[in-house]
C-alpha cells in the first residue's frame, strides 16, 4: 500500500516590460481628486412590491437584468445548506423546459442566464434579450425540482465537503467564521456532509416558497434600453407574480473576546500557517467613520504599498501576501488581517500582524501616507464609476441602506476631508488589539509550542469549530488502554495476517486516474525491498513515471527525467508491499494520538516515525482497523507539499484485501491538486521482476 506523489509543473508567468525609463525611487505625485458625476437611475416600483431601477447605457447594444431579494443573513440551522442547494436547482430546468432544452435556447441566443439563492441573472445583447429576460422569468417563477436533479446535485455538494476536509483554506474560511460569530449564528453557521444528508426535496421546494419572493426584491437593468422598456418587460415578467412576506432577520450583538486568545485549528497535512488576526465591529454606511476607517484599513493593508505587506513580505519574507479587510453594513461585519506562512515562522508572523495593528492605534500616521492613500483610493473609486454595473449597485445601496441620495456623489469629498487625528480615532476603535481573536489554521504538532510563548490563550477547535477537550497530539479517553502497535497488528491481521503478507513476493495494479476533468491509465509494481514504479499515460503516451529501485530512482514528467532527492528516497518505506510489517523492528516509533473522525466513522490516529527521521500520521478506522488515510509531507522541487490519501474500496486479492481505490490531496503553497485512482485489476506475484525498477 504505497504513497504516491504527482508534482505538477508551476506556470511561470511573463511580465510585460515597459520601455520607457521610469524613476521608481520616487512615488509619483498625487493628482487633485477627480469630480464625480453620476446619475440617479429611473426608479419605479411594480405593485407587488420589486424596485425597478434602469441605468442606460447606449454605447453597447447588450442588456442585463439583475433580480436581488434582499433576505438579509438567514439561519438555516440543522438544514444548512439548504438554500445554496435550493439556489442551484434553479438552474436545473423549468416546468416548461428541460435542463437541455432551457440551456440550448440560452446558448443560441449566446446570453447568459443563472440563478442562485437570492435572485439571479440575465445578459444578451439587445435584439435577444426580450426572448433570454423570459427565460430568466420562466426559471425564476417555474423550476422542475426534480428529484433527479436534486440527487444529483446533492450528491456533488457531499462529494465537495469530503474535497474541503483536507483543505486548510477551506477548513480556516469556515472555522474563522463560526468563532467570530457563534456556529447558531447564520454568518457562522456552515453545511456538513450530516447537513446536506438530511436534507430533502421538500426542504428545497419548502425554501423556495421561503425566500424566492417579490417582497423585499429589487430588480436592476443595465444597458441599451429605455425605463419605458423596462417597465413593460418587469409589468410582464413579474407583476403578477405573488409570494411570502419577507422581514429583515433582528440579530442579537456578538461579543469579542474579552482579552485576546489564540485560536488554533488542527491541520495536519497543511503545508502553510493560515493566520487570521480578527474581531467584529457594527460600521454602517451611514455612520460617519466609513470613510476614515475604509483609509485606515487601506493604509494597513490594502495592497502592496500597505504596511503588512512591506512588513512580512518585503522586510520578513513570511508570505507571498498579506493584507487587512473590514466589513460595513446592516449587519455585524468583521475586522480581519490575514496571511498564509511558513509553518516556522508562524509565531514571528502573528507579533508583526500585531505590531503593526498597535502602531495604526498608537502612532498618527504621515501626511505623505494619508495623501498617498487618498490618492490611491481617488484613482480606483473614480476607474468604477466607469461602469454602468457599478452605478446600478450604488443606487442599490442607497436605496437598501436607507443612504443619502447624493452619498456616492460626495463620497470623494468625505476621504479626502479625512484627517490623521480621524485615522488614529477610528484605528483605536474597530481594529482591536487587546480583545481579538487570533485564529490559526495548520500542522498544531509544529506551531503550538511557538504559539504558547506569545503570552495569549492557546484554545484549541477541530475543523468543524467544535473545542478539543484534549490537547492536541495527546491521546484522547477513546484511547484509554489501546497501545499503536496493538492497532498496527490488527490492521495486518484483518487484511489477511503476517504469513500471508510474507507469501506476497510483488504486486501488479491496473486501473485509471481522474484528475482536472481528465481519465488517465494508471499502472503501478511493488516488489520488496522497497522497489516500486508508478507509470501514468494517456493513451499511447506516458505523462508521469516514476521508479524507485530501493537505493535510487527517478521522475519523469512529459520526457524529462530527474533523480530523486534523498529527501524523496527518505519518505519511501523500507518494504515495498506492506510496510506496516516493518513497524515493530525497532527502526520506527509508533504514537497515538487520539481518535478523528474520518468520513463520519471514528479513526485511530498513529503518528508513525521512520528510521530517516521523517514523520507522517495514519488513519485506522476504529470498528475495522482498517487503514483509511495517510498523511505525508516533503519537500520537491525546493517546496514543502502535503500528501494525503484516502484507501477504500478493500477487496480480497487472493488471501489479503487491498484498497481499490485511493482518493489523493496534494497541497503545496501554490495551490491545491486532486486526483483518484481505481484500480480495475490487481495481481500477486506475477508480471512483476526486478528488470521493471530501472
Amino acid at each position: 500500500m504505497k504513497k504516491y506523489i504527482l508534482i505538477a509543473a508551476s506556470a511561470i508567468l511573463m511580465q510585460p516590460v515597459i520601455a520607457q525609463k521610469i524613476d521608481r525611487t520616487h512615488a509619483p505625485k498625487a493628482g487633485p481628486a477627480p469630480v464625480i458625476k453620476i446619475n440617479d437611475p429611473a426608479t419605479f416600483t411594480l405593485p407587488n412590491g420589486i424596485t425597478v431601477l434602469v441605468v442606460e447605457n447606449k454605447k453597447v447594444p447588450k442588456i442585463s437584468a439583475t433580480y436581488s431579494i434582499d433576505a438579509g443573513p438567514i439561519t438555516e440551522g440543522s438544514k444548512a445548506g439548504v438554500t445554496e442547494l435550493m439556489g442551484a436547482m434553479l438552474n436545473e430546468g423549468t416546468q416548461k423546459h428541460t435542463k437541455a432544452q432551457f440551456d440550448e435556447a440560452v446558448d443560441q441566443m449566446g446570453a447568459d442566464v443563472s440563478l442562485n439563492s437570492g435572485g439571479g441573472r440575465v445578459a444578451a445583447l439587445d435584439r435577444y434579450f426580450e426572448k433570454a429576460f423570459d427565460l430568466f422569468a420562466e426559471a425564476l417563477l417555474q423550476p422542475a425540482f426534480q428529484q433527479e436533479s436534486f440527487d444529483k446535485l446533492k450528491s456533488q455538494t457531499i462529494t465537495g465537503l469530503k474535497t474541503q476536509e483536507k483543505d486548510a483554506k477551506a477548513i480556516a474560511g469556515r472555522v474563522t467564521d463560526a468563532l467570530l460569530y457563534g456556529k447558531d449564528h447564520p454568518k457562522g453557521e456552515f453545511e456538513t456532509e450530516t447537513s446536506v444528508n438530511g436534507l430533502t426535496l421538500g426542504d428545497i421546494k419548502e425554501a423556495y416558497q421561503k425566500y424566492i419572493t417579490p417582497s423585499r426584491g429589487y430588480l436592476v437593468f443595465v444597458g441599451d434600453i429605455t425605463p419605458a422598456r423596462a417597465k413593460t418587460l418587469a409589468q410582464k415578467a413579474f407583476g403578477s407574480w405573488k409570494g411570502s412576506l419577507l422581514t429583515w432577520p433582528g440579530l442579537a450583538q456578538v461579543k469579542n473576546p474579552s482579552k485576546t486568545e489564540i485560536n488554533l485549528v488542527d491541520v495536519p497535512n497543511a503545508v502553510q500557517s493560515i493566520i487570521t488576526v480578527a474581531n467584529l465591529v457594527s460600521l454602517p454606511l451611514s455612520d460617519p467613520d466609513y470613510f476614515p476607517v475604509t483609509l485606515a484599513n487601506n493604509i494597513l493593508g490594502g495592497g502592496s504599498e500597505a504596511r503588512l505587506f512591506k512588513n512580512l513580505r518585503e522586510k520578513h519574507g513570511f508570505t507571498y501576501g498579506a493584507y487587512s479587510r473590514i466589513g460595513s453594513g446592516r449587519t455585524q461585519a468583521a475586522f480581519s488581517a490575514s496571511a498564509s506562512v511558513r509553518n516556522a515562522v508562524t509565531d514571528s508572523a502573528i507579533t508583526e500582524f500585531l505590531n503593526e495593528i498597535k502602531h495604526m492605534r498608537t502612532d498618527k500616521v504621515s501626511d505623505e501616507e494619508l495623501k498617498n492613500a487618498k490618492a490611491l483610493y481617488n484613482g480606483q473609486f473614480a476607474l468604477g464609476t466607469e461602469s454602468p454595473s457599478t452605478v446600478a449597485t450604488y443606487a442599490l445601496n442607497i436605496l437598501t441602506n436607507k443612504l443619502q441620495k447624493d452619498f456616492y456623489r460626495t463620497y470623494l469629498q468625505k476621504i479626502n476631508a479625512v484627517t490623521a487625528d480621524d485615522i488614529l480615532r477610528v484605528a483605536k476603535k474597530y481594529f482591536s488589539y487587546d480583545n481579538a481573536r487570533i485564529i490559526v489554521t495548520g500542522k498544531a504538532g509544529e506551531i503550538k509550542d511557538g504559539l504558547q510563548k506569545l503570552g495569549y490563550p492557546v484554545k484549541e477547535y477541530d475543523k468543524f469549530a467544535e473545542p478539543v477537550t484534549a490537547a492536541i497530539g495527546t491521546p484522547t479517553a477513546g484511547t484509554a488502554g489501546i497501545k499503536a502497535e496493538d492497532i498496527i497488528a490488527k490492521f495486518i491481521s484483518v487484511t489477511g495476517g503476517l504469513e500471508e503478507w510474507k507469501k506476497v513476493t510483488s504486486i501488479q495494479a491496473t486501473g485509471t486516474m481522474s484528475m482536472q476533468g481528465m481519465n488517465l491509465n494508471v499502472s503501478m509494481k511493488a516488489m520488496p525491498p522497497n522497489r516500486s514504479l508508478m507509470q501514468i499515460s494517456m493513451g499511447e503516451n506516458t505523462i508521469m513515471k516514476r521508479v524507485l529501485n530501493g537505493k535510487a530512482g527517478y521522475n519523469m514528467q512529459m520526457g524529462q527525467k530527474k533523480e530523486m532527492t534523498p529527501d524523496e528516497i527518505a519518505n519511501t518505506d523500507e518494504n515495498g508491499i506492506l510496510p506496516q510489517a516493518d513497524y515493530q523492528n525497532g527502526k520506527y516509533k509508533l504514537e497515538l494520538q487520539g481518535v478523528e473522525k474520518i468520513d463520519g466513522k471514528d479513526a485511530y490516529k498513529i503518528k508513525v516515525t521512520k528510521p530517516s527521521g521523517k514523520a507522517g500520521i495514519e488513519f485506522y478506522d476504529a470498528a475495522s482497523y482498517l487503514l483509511v488515510r495517510q498523511d505525508n509531507s516533503l519537500t520537491a522541487q525546493g517546496q514543502e507539499i502535503s500528501q494525503s490519501v484516502g484507501l477504500s474500496n478493500y477487496k480480497k486479492i487472493g488471501n489479503i484485501l487491498y484498497p481499490l481505490s485511493m482518493a489523493t490531496s496534494v497541497q503545496t503553497p501554490m495551490g491545491n491538486q486532486e486526483f483518484t485512482m481505481e484500480f480495475k485489476e490487481v495481481k500477486l506475484n506475477e508480471g512483476v521482476s526486478a528488470e521493471d525498477f530501472k
